[in-house]
């Protein structure tokens, strides 16, 4: 089964808060491999939960 964009985004979200299931995540994977806008949504949130975990400790966004 191919997943939209939608369920795609759903996921990567959801994945923020729980481990995903290995059905979810296999069906994740495979659409990241092909889907660069859902790549990017996928790294541009991962920027910004750690931009707030840094922001949250008091740092900035120049501390690595």
């Amino acid at each position: 089964m191919k997943l939209s964009c939608r369920a795609a985004s759903r996921l990567i979200s959801i994945g923020m808060d729980r481990p995903l299931g290995m059905g979810e995540l296999f069906k994740l994977r495979m659409h990241l491999a092909l889907c660069g806008n859902c790549r990017q949504f996928s790294r541009q949130l991962d920027a910004l939960r750690d931009a707030a975990r840094r922001a949250g400790r008091g740092g900035d966004a120049s501390d690595d």
